[in-house]
């Protein structure tokens, strides 16, 4: 399995416990100003071009076959990379392709993984927590940091450790593509709250993160990740607005910090210079203003946005230039150590600055527990991430998040043995609500309309729907991302405003921006909002509509006039 002995037994070497203090240690910050035998030991065994190469992580996958796996493979032994950024692929493929490439590195690799909502955003066979927006609409931030605290469980069971996650921008632009539902909210006081609830659930558990997108992408029109964003406010706003969610998570000791790739003219006016690149940004605002102290991770370097303008390791060079600490996803490392090499030489950059970012990744290998590292144990890994406890909480934070936003009355009086239609829109089949509601409901039909339904389909349900004494009508998204508006046909659309008008309750499980493109649905005498399609969301709506649950959630975001952030009945 290890192709060469040599790595395999000097990777036993660095395992051994070589610490002078204990291995956990209370934060990752902290740790920075403690000395550690290990960190030295290892950076003392680099020569000059392995040191580079540590600040570098490469992109990792376990469903794109032998051909690409093996070329990751070839890349660690001959380039000393710094660590891997896991997509997509199974749970049990990567612990074992882990294990080959931890055997194969001169020094154990950060392993790392973009899972806002855990492994479920990357991984088959794994859960998929809910979207960091209807975490927002939740009002015990206890259950949000217990979140963070089984996925940093998630992480260590299949190697890895580092989440590129929470995502601390303020979504306040609807009309945002890229953030979204990522995103806890468009209150400022909110996300920061709950980015840092999720962040020290990791971070108490040994898992570092990043904390994105540094200064903030709430408010962009742009995807980052196909050309250059421009945030043309002044810096009064972003230090009230922006800036907030990361000052208090400084404060509170995030391990690190992901910077966007953005153009702010009013911090950096170069053309066309991303946020990623920009010294006055990354060094002035982050580190000398702010004061952060861990580790800073550019957003991944074969995006657009910079790529666009700087490409082949060439953003590479500039971005360690500006101050970040670790290159994600080089569109060229090899060139780019070259570059590095020839900048310093150039006195562009110096070895003190290299050094000190070298410390910081081998010290985050050692706080995350890679100093006494153990292969992945690959047997029963699927039921092991599948555990009781993790899908109770995932229920658990579906529950709190479901919202009512117009009366709870209806809910409260609703007659089971009343003539009923159950209104199905969006999806093509039965939906764990629609199976869940019908034995409640004897004297009840289904109907359901598929987002493309015909004209005569559409004109047919509502001339049935006439015959009935009360109407429930479920609404879904069934994208795999659910934008701000939902892609259904202008018939269903005018549907939903004339059932919106008969003795009608609604019940979302789609993004809430989505109510803004349904004019006339605030007419409903009840509108629940469950923030995605997830079979936990239906599980939680139907609970509540039976008396089994009572709703507490909040609108994490404004989303028309008459629903505001904030809204929501919170039953006794």
């Amino acid at each position: 399995m290890y192709r060469n002995l040599k790595h395999l037994v000097f990777f036993i070497f660095l395992i051994s416990p070589l610490i002078s203090f204990a291995q956990t240690q209370s934060s990752y910050i902290g740790a920075l100003d403690q000395p550690n035998d290990w960190v030295e030991t290892v950076f003392k065994k680099l020569n000059k071009r392995e040191r580079i190469a540590q600040l570098f992580m490469v992109r990792a996958h376990t469903d794109k076959g032998k051909a690409f796996e093996d070329s990751i493979a070839r890349l660690i032994r001959k380039e000393r990379i710094g660590g891997l950024v896991f997509f997509q692929g199974g749970p049990a493929r990567q612990a074992a392709l882990t294990n080959r490439y931890q055997a194969a590195s001169k020094v154990p690799l950060l392993i790392s993984m973009d899972a806002e909502w855990g492994l479920g955003m990357r991984l088959d066979s794994t859960i998929s927590y809910p979207y960091q927006l209807t975490l927002g609409a939740i009002q015990d931030n206890k259950l949000i940091y217990e979140m963070g605290k089984q996925v940093a469980m998630d992480f260590k069971r299949i190697g890895m450790q580092v989440n590129f996650a929470p995502v601390a921008d303020i979504n306040n632009n609807p009309k945002n593509p890229v953030i979204g539902i990522r995103s806890f909210g468009d209150n400022k006081f909110n996300v920061a709250a709950k980015v840092t609830s999720y962040m020290k659930g990791l971070q108490d558990h040994n898992i570092m993160v990043s904390v994105k997108h540094f200064p903030g992408h709430g408010d962009t029109d742009v995807d980052s990740h196909y050309d250059l964003p421009k945030l043309p406010f002044t810096r009064e706003r972003l230090d009230s607005l922006e800036l907030y969610p990361f000052r208090e998570l400084i404060k509170e000791g995030a391990s690190g910090i992901m910077v966007a790739h953005m153009s702010i003219p009013v911090l950096d006016n170069t053309p066309n210079l991303p946020s990623t690149l920009s010294k006055p940004i990354v060094t002035g605002l982050l580190k000398e203003d702010l004061g952060f102290k861990g580790i800073i991770f550019s957003d991944a370097m074969e995006m657009k946005g910079v790529a666009k303008f700087f490409p082949e390791g060439e953003s590479d060079v500039l971005g360690l230039i500006a101050g970040l600490d670790v290159i994600e996803l080089s569109g060229n490392s090899k060139r780019a150590v070259k570059l590095v090499r020839q900048a310093i030489r150039s006195k562009k950059l110096n070895w003190e600055g290299i050094n000190a970012s070298v410390r910081k990744v081998l010290l985050a290998k050692y706080w995350s527990g890679l100093s006494n590292k153990k292969f992945v144990n690959t047997e029963n890994i699927i039921s092991e991430l599948n555990r009781l406890e993790a899908r109770q909480l995932n229920q658990q934070l579906a529950d709190a998040a479901v919202t009512i936003l117009n009366g709870d009355e209806q809910i409260r009086n609703l007659d089971f043995s009343k003539k009923t239609a159950l209104v199905c829109i969006g999806t093509p089949g039965l939906t764990t609500f629609q199976n869940i509601m019908k034995p409640l409901l004897p004297n009840s039909l289904i109907f359901l309309l598929p987002k493309d339904a015909s004209e005569s389909d559409v004109n047919n349900v509502r001339a049935e729907l006439k015959a009935y004494d009360q109407i429930i009508v479920s609404i879904h998204d069934i994208r795999k991302r659910p934008g701000a508006v939902l892609d259904y046909n202008a018939g269903l659309k005018t549907l939903i405003a004339d059932i919106a008008g008969m003795n009608s309750m609604f019940t979302l499980f789609a993004n809430p921006y989505a109510i803004t493109g349904l004019p006339g649905i605030e007419k409903a005498k009840t509108l629940i909002v469950n923030y995605q399609n997830s079979e936990e969301a239906q599980k939680a709506s139907a609970k509540l509509i039976s008396g089994q649950l009572k709703a507490s959630g909040k609108l994490p975001v404004a989303v028309s006039p008459g629903f505001k952030n904030g809204a929501g009945i919170t039953q006794k």
